[in-house]
């Protein structure tokens, strides 16, 4: 812009009677405007008359430089405003999660923890509560709280909370901090070391307390990861960009590299932070939706389809390994139905599949193939020792009593083991133990078959083999 001072002062004026509605152009009128309105105070006024200036004095040039400064204020506030809009999306993102699944209560500490973050930086950016001291003490508990929410909701999902009462001492040791050095040994520098190592260090707790979920799925690694990277991040931030010496008033602060750094850190990994937790609570959704459907409710073992998934994941992991399967079905279990009616036949299936399930390793595969049909797929196991555990599980389920409206009644089942051989697929793998499995029940029931042996209940159990966890009957007698 260029041209006589006048004409400049009068260009403006043309912009600041346009903004409050002010007309200069009405014949024989007189418009006074008191500058006092705007943030920077003028000491003199403009009086206009017609198309020009009466009266013009060279400081009202900074009339132009005030309104500039005016709108960068407004520009700088709305930009920093935009981190507490994307945490307030991200806790009403978190409330909707957990509107679809209540049981996951940490979800409502995540969005607490957001909610909490976005009012602390809305409280220090906009100045309220008004005063220093009281902004300094509420912003601070607002952003402790947000990190401690955070943290437990972090942690309460993988089941290792802190708990309320370490959550609230360590909230109050971070207020009483902040006050005393404001009220009675004032220092923001201490206050900013504070507030960052401490959050810091309690996100670095965390990370240390989760360092499993860095072997687990990808989304738990992502979550450590990104957890651990937001905890270490305060340390060299803090020191690079505030040093030990801090601004020297409110409007320093707000232009100094530390609040600018921080609003862009905060937005990048806070946003990162959010994003991971997030994923991994609809991983865990997932999870749970894929147990429900692949879980057999009578008997509280895998159903068919997830057992055929479970055995082709591992075959295609790990190939042509030393495996075996294990094939188990009641004798004559349709008079048991027949007799004695279906919800008897329904607990026997239930006693079975939780005998199965206590003799199972951690990494064995147990399932209810359909009707009164068991398998058991047993990595790292050889012939000899597949056939140890099935006979152990037959002796155990021929001498439980199961529990009948008469008293007791006896129940047997019979067994064909194989192993897996090169080439083998599930269904090749299946076909061939299901035919020694009809080949006990044909040859006499209440027996074992293998590809080199057959044992009944006249043979006597190896003893060498598979250790087989000790069983209890249903009344707690052990086996």
């Amino acid at each position: 812009m260029t041209g006589h001072p006048s004409s400049l002062v009068s260009r403006a004026a043309d912009d600041v009677f346009a903004a409050f509605d002010v007309g200069r152009d009405e014949p024989g009128s007189r418009h006074r405007l008191a500058f006092e309105a705007f943030p920077v105070k003028f000491d003199s006024v403009l009086w206009l008359r017609g198309t020009g200036a009466q009266a013009v004095r060279h400081d009202d040039l900074g009339l132009l430089e005030s309104l500039s400064e005016m709108n960068g204020v407004i520009v700088r506030t709305t930009l920093q405003l935009i981190t507490p809009g994307i945490l307030f999306v991200f806790g009403a993102a978190f409330v909707c999660a957990w509107l679809v699944e209540k049981k996951r209560n940490y979800l409502l500490l995540l969005a607490g923890a957001c909610v909490l973050f976005a009012l602390g930086a809305t409280s220090q950016i906009l100045g309220l509560p008004p005063g220093a001291g009281p902004n300094a003490i509420v912003s601070g508990a607002l952003y402790t709280s947000a990190v401690i929410a955070a943290v437990e909701g972090v942690l309460v999902r993988s089941g290792k909370g802190l708990g309320p009462v370490i959550d609230m001492a360590i909230l109050a040791g971070f207020v009483l901090l902040l006050a005393y050095f404001f009220y009675i040994d004032r220092s923001l520098i201490a206050r900013v070391y504070i507030q960052n190592f401490g959050y810091g260090l309690l996100m670095l707790i965390a990370a240390g307390r989760l360092t499993a979920l860095a072997r687990g799925p990808y989304v738990d690694r992502a979550l450590f990861w990104v957890l651990l990277l937001f905890g270490l991040h305060f340390f060299p931030r803090t020191l690079l960009t505030v040093g030990f010496s801090a601004p020297v008033d409110r409007t320093a602060f707000s232009n100094s590299m530390f609040w600018q750094a921080l609003q862009l850190s905060l937005a990048v990994l806070g946003a990162g932070l959010a994003l991971a937790i997030l994923a991994a609570a609809v991983s865990d959704m997932i999870d749970d939706l894929r147990r429900e459907r692949d879980l057999d409710l009578l008997t509280g073992i895998l159903n068919r389809r997830g057992f055929q998934e479970r055995v082709s994941a591992h075959l295609r992991k790990h190939g042509p390994s030393r495996a075996a399967l294990a094939l188990c079905d009641i004798d004559n279990f349709k008079s048991i139905n027949d007799t004695l009616g279906h919800d008897v036949g329904d607990d026997v299936l239930g006693e079975v599949g939780r005998m199965l399930r206590n003799a199972s390793r951690k990494r064995d595969i147990v399932g209810r193939l359909g009707g009164e049909e068991f398998a058991v797929f047993l990595p790292d196991t050889d012939e000899q020792e597949a056939v140890d555990y099935a006979e152990r599980l037959r002796i155990a389920i021929e001498q439980n009593s199961f529990a009948v409206p008469d008293g007791a009644r006896q129940v047997t089942a019979s067994f064909g083991v194989g192993t897996l051989q090169p080439g083998d697929s599930w269904p090749s793998l299946y076909k061939r133990v299901d035919g020694r499995l009809y080949e006990a029940k044909r040859t006499g029931r209440n027996r074992t078959v293998s590809r080199t042996l057959s044992a009944s209940a006249d043979a006597p159990v190896a003893g060498s083999g598979y250790a087989l966890p000790q069983l209890q009957s249903q009344d707690g007698a052990r086996l």
